[in-house]
């Protein structure tokens, strides 16, 4: 007798990604939004609680420029939390992004700065510096995509791998100094303003908004979703798992680039601790914005409201003079609580 093999149709339904209505629900007759959905919109009213709080903490908090500050300080991070969330939705890690966050403008601008400034002496043109950092974040991507991927290596260790070695190239490079004398366009994203809004910001809202987008009515982000709850099934159904992985991975690495350049703009320097660190506040986003550790869950709504909460913490223990390094303690408690409600979310461990 011969083995049954499922058919795409029954594979595809068994993949079919959670993107907020329950099956009991369906069974029902009538949609319910199930808890993740809610905990996502949860954020909502506690950024305004935050708000709320924010304006007793300091007279200058609810003031457009430190709103702005806000956002324009979000941006970069909102970048690699994205590039992040959209491979953990996949089931993956990639833990390097922060590395690349340095490493990639750095390069960059070295491949444009004159040697008596720091760098290679090449003194490309400008133009070729943004696209050789563009570059150097789809190289990395393209490297943990292949080891992950084709040489089916653990993604948390060969992304860490990755981190360390990007990190430590990124100091060699720089000698473990600054670099200064780069051209006016590599602060563009950070420092040219559009309808009162720097154009980082702008450029992140669309990210998302295309993101949101494609995750939810596109076959690709359907087949993200799918990859990350069951990648056999997937399979099975006809989605090229290996090469939209592999994909996600280079995608997330340019979008780390680009997060590079606006930190790069912001700040108006390259350091070699550029990156350092960044990682755990992009996962304490992702997390508390409802993006499972687990793979195949989570919106980018929630993703975006976890990376405007943080940023509006952050804004208010600065203002409220708290020493920053208990923002990172503040952050681990954050992830912690997260992880803790996503658990009574799923329902797991109850009988």
């Amino acid at each position: 007798m011969k083995n049954s093999v499922p058919s795409p149709a029954f594979a595809s339904a068994q993949t079919q990604p959670d993107n907020g209505f329950t099956a009991g629900a369906r069974r029902a007759g009538k949609p319910r939004i199930e808890f993740a959905r809610l905990r996502d919109l949860a954020l909502l009213p506690a950024l305004a609680l935050l708000i709320v709080i924010g304006a007793f903490v300091s007279p200058s908090f609810l003031t457009k420029a430190n709103l702005i500050s806000v956002l324009g300080a979000s941006a970069a991070l909102a970048l690699v939390v994205l590039a992040e969330s959209l491979i953990v939705l996949t089931g993956k890690f990639d833990l390097s992004l922060e590395s690349t966050v340095g490493i990639a403008p750095a390069i960059g601008a070295m491949l444009v700065m004159p040697a008596a400034s720091a760098g290679f002496g090449v003194e490309w043109p400008a133009a070729f510096g943004l696209v050789a950092i563009v570059v150097v974040g789809a190289l990395v991507g393209f490297i943990n995509g292949f080891l992950v991927v084709r040489l089916k290596l653990n993604a948390f260790i060969v992304t860490l791998a990755m981190l360390i070695v990007l990190r430590g190239m990124l100091v060699g490079a720089t000698k473990g100094g600054t670099l200064f004398d780069m051209p006016p366009s590599f602060f563009a994203l950070a420092t040219t303003i559009v309808l009162g809004l720097p154009l980082s910001v702008w450029l992140a809202a669309a990210a998302f908004a295309v993101a949101a987008f494609l995750l939810r009515y596109h076959r690709l982000g359907r087949a993200l979703y799918a990859i990350g709850g069951n990648p056999e099934a997937a399979r099975a159904a006809g989605i090229r798992v290996e090469r939209i992985t592999w994909g996600v991975f280079v995608l997330g690495s340019v979008l780390a680039s680009i997060g590079g350049l606006i930190v790069t703009g912001y700040v108006g320097a390259i350091n070699a601790n550029q990156g350092n660190g960044m990682i755990f506040t992009v996962f304490a986003a992702a997390v508390i914005g409802g993006i499972s550790l687990d793979g195949g869950k989570g919106t980018m709504l929630g993703a975006l409201s976890g990376v405007l909460l943080l940023g509006v913490v952050q804004n208010l223990l600065t203002l409220a003079q708290v020493p920053s390094f208990w923002i990172q303690a503040i952050y681990g408690a954050i992830i912690l609580g997260s992880l803790m409600v996503a658990r009574l979310a799923s329902g797991e461990g109850q009988n």
